[in-house]
């Protein structure tokens, strides 16, 4: 189940969201690093991808071509600040 990473609202629309979609229920952007299957707090960049530039605020709508909805909370990655990315989650 994809959710809102403000409000943990289920969001029923496309599986990559607009740029500029928001939360039906908090008006959160959806397209942000908070919500992609890809951000990861201790990885470089908070990134787990290697392509990605820096994005300055993490819960703002940002163009990354990369964003994959992360179909829950817990795929989102929560590793502690300095801790080594998963990189082989990456290659599944």
């Amino acid at each position: 189940m994809r959710c809102c990473h403000k409000c943990s609202a289920e969001w029923t629309g496309e599986k990559k969201p607009a740029f500029r979609a928001l939360c039906p229920k908090c008006s959160a952007d959806i397209h942000c690093c908070l919500n992609c299957r890809l951000y990861d707090p201790g990885a470089h960049n908070k990134c787990r991808s290697r392509t990605t530039e820096m994005v300055a605020d993490r819960e703002k709508a940002n163009f990354c071509d990369e964003f994959d909805f992360a179909d829950s909370a817990g795929q989102r990655q929560t590793g502690a600040p300095g801790s080594k990315p998963r990189w082989d989650s990456l290659w599944r």
